[in-house]
């Protein structure tokens, strides 16, 4: 951390806050309190990022897959993206949400810090959200009212004028309309506008003070009172963490956790994240001393509200209320750190700016508060300039092979599938879906691709191995967007997946299945199952496209002891010095983490070229007994531009050959799988 940003957070000196001389008998039922409002803010700050990010992927429009290769040169692929100078109002409307949908998340990074360094263990599947089962996020629905933890809009007082009327208001997942903007602005607004919408006999149930009326120690977050802005409830948090005890003590040094588990995926550096994104703050708490700590958590929520409604809980702390302003400098992102940490390609693997980087933080957006973003946004939306995927259907379009190529098409020199084959699978997975069996296979897939990401935080917070699934997230974007570009229909995550039958041996794609047990068929990936990149697929043979992995690397479920063939049974030795590194196989992963992404896996999926180097080749393995034990039966060679599914089926014949089980014919790629883009 720089001198000037140490000096900054020195130079925080704010009032006390007024509960003092409190009777320490409270102090347990102070610590369940401060926790809850701390789980609280994480389940708020997770709910955003599924909405925000379901609106984001309604905005109409194409995009490449892009890296330092020429891999999918010339094809186009359903969804729109970031792009660094924004010709279209719809290119303009998706860099703004984008903008915020990051934000969203270094937000619930900050909120899960300050839980774990108040001693308490974040949860990213809180029953407030969604189901434990099956992850169903039963927060969205088409006559749900209520903000978690936030407002009731059944509380809020009507308006004649329907551009400011929130009394009908739902809180559910849909396409970037006038309704959903004005749901938007609810969520990122201040309590002065909140408490001016709510009914007069009903501000009673908001803003409460602290401490809560009648808590006990024994209540948990579902149980909190509403809050009615985020602000309020970050506030809220501020005071108990102020409260002062007639023995001398405070609530913060009582609960405060030096080392506590701090995650950052914002300002670690890195050689694949080599500048901070925001050098103007800390987003993790380094202090170990109580009060040091104190004003880096305070940091946070500054930065936190400052992006967010666009008037700190710092200033409100100070009493220093006034308009809404601009955000701070040193919360905003850094564009050169941007530059490097997400670089940007053009089809031929040529380095481009940096799309990302000018989305976020390019002028004027990058000032921008999350309620004026919005507000710039319902600007476009009310002047009716945008078009989403829902009005893009109902005009009647359906899908060309033209509309899947650029000019240099027939410059691509891999074995991808022709644009016709993936522009006829659009069509049909929408007209033969009679039954919607298609649409909820597809809302399927974004509920289990996003429930992998969540599952994955639970460990990341609590398990220092674990490492961040960023390549999940973007995977999770892509599931809801192709929904969106096939039927013009909100991508449904309140389906949720299916869940898992014990002593069952999931696969990862279509005809791959080596038991027949379970309700899986053995044409296809179970729905339990579906995932969306390398860190999320929960066991082995789940894995799926091209993100291979050394075998020897460690991953979520590499604990079990893996056995030879042929040479009887020993643990699986560490690589010898000069030993070439062996990869997993897609499909044949022997543990949890191990098996790349992506299931099911793309037709369109390409390994890149191995690194410098490297001999390309992948360990094999077989699976044995009632807890599928992996067994080593051999290796095989993978190389640039090769189909995933086509080495997945390689690895799939040699385990029925080692099984001396015939070998059936391979399948053609099933529509499911021509409609995936391949995972970026």
């Amino acid at each position: 951390m720089s001198d000037a940003r140490k000096e900054k957070n020195t130079e925080l000196v704010f009032s006390r806050q007024e509960v003092t001389d409190r009777d320490p008998k409270y102090k347990p039922t102070d610590i369940n309190a401060l926790r809850a409002i701390a789980q609280a803010a994480i389940n708020v700050e997770e709910f955003t990022i599924p909405l925000y990010m379901c609106a984001m992927y309604s905005i109409q429009g194409m995009h490449q897959i892009t890296g330092d290769n020429n891999l999918y040169q010339g094809r186009l692929w359903p969804g729109n993206a970031t792009v660094s100078r924004p010709g279209t109002t719809n290119a303009e409307a998706f860099n703004l949400v984008f903008k915020v949908f990051i934000e969203e998340m270094l937000h619930l990074q900050l909120a899960a810090n300050i839980a774990t360094a108040s001693g308490a263990v974040p949860d990213f599947t809180s029953n407030a959200l969604m189901t434990d089962t099956d992850y169903a996020w039963t927060c969205y629905g088409p006559d749900l009212t209520i903000l978690p933890h936030i407002l009731d809009f059944k509380d809020v007082k009507s308006d004649p004028d329907p551009n400011k009327d929130y009394s009908r208001i739902k809180v559910k997942l849909d396409s970037l309309n006038k309704e959903q903007i004005k749901l938007f602005l609810a969520i990122e607004e201040t309590e002065e506008m909140a408490e001016e919408r709510i009914k007069p006999d009903k501000r009673y149930k908001y803003f409460p003070s602290v401490p809560f009326k009648d808590w006990t120690p024994q209540k948990d977050e579902k149980d909190l009172p509403l809050f009615g802005s985020i602000g309020w409830m970050y506030l809220s948090l501020w005071r108990y963490i102020d409260i002062e005890y007639s023995d001398g003590t405070t609530l913060w040094e009582t609960v405060f956790t030096p080392n506590s588990s701090q995650r950052d995926i914002f300002n670690e550096m890195n050689s694949g994240h080599p500048k901070e994104e925001y050098p103007g703050f800390n987003a993790t708490i380094t202090a170990t001393e109580p009060a040091q700590a104190r004003l880096q958590v305070l940091n946070m929520i500054r930065a936190i509200t400052d992006q967010g409604e666009g008037k700190s809980v710092g200033d409100m702390i100070r009493r220093m209320l006034g308009l809404l302003t601009a955000v701070d400098k040193e919360y905003q992102a850094d564009k050169p750190g941007l530059e490097a940490d997400y670089m940007s390609y053009n089809d031929v693997g040529q380095n481009v700016p940096s799309t990302d980087a000018a989305a976020r933080a390019d002028s004027p957006q990058v000032s921008m508060d999350h309620y004026e973003a919005f507000t710039e946004v319902q600007k476009l939306v009310d002047a009716g300039s945008i078009l989403t995927w829902d009005k893009w259907h109902e005009l009647g379009n359906n899908w060309k092979p033209a509309d899947l190529k650029t000019d240099s098409y027939d410059k691509n020199k891999y074995p991808l599938p022709t644009a016709d084959d993936i522009a006829g699978a659009l069509n049909r997975l929408k007209a033969k879906d009679t039954k919607n069996q298609n649409y909820t296979q597809f809302c399927q897939a974004s509920a289990g691709a996003i429930a992998g990401v969540t599952r994955v935080l639970n460990d990341y917070w609590t398990k220092d191995k674990i490492a961040f699934p960023f390549p999940s997230m973007a995977g999770s974007g892509d599931r809801m967007s192709i929904c969106w570009a096939i039927f013009g229909k909100i991508p449904d995550i309140s389906t949720g997946t299916k869940e898992r039958k014990p002593g069952v041996l999931y696969h990862s794609c279509q005809s791959l299945s080596l038991t027949a047990s379970g309700s899986q068929s053995p044409a296809c990936a179970g729905v339990e199952v579906y995932h969306s990149c390398r860190g999320s697929n929960d066991c082995k043979a789940e894995g799926g496209c091209g993100f291979v992995q050394d075998v020897n690397g460690g991953g979520g479920g590499c604990s079990s002891k893996v056995t030879f063939a042929l040479s009887g049974d020993r643990d699986t030795p560490g690589p010898l010095c000069g030993a070439p590194v062996l990869y997993s196989a897609p499909s044949d992963n022997k543990c949890g983490g191990l098996g790349g992404c992506a299931v099911p896996i793309s037709a369109s999926q390409l390994y890149p070229k191995p690194a410098k180097g490297d001999t390309a080749t992948m360990q094999l393995y077989d699976f044995e007994g009632s807890d599928f034990e992996p067994i080593i039966i051999g290796t095989m060679q993978y190389g640039e531009g090769d189909l995933v599914y086509d080495i997945a089926w390689v690895a799939y014949m040699k385990v029925l050959a080692h099984r001396g089980q015939p070998i059936p014919q391979k399948p053609a790629p099933s529509d499911f799988r021509l409609a995936f883009p391949p995972s970026t």
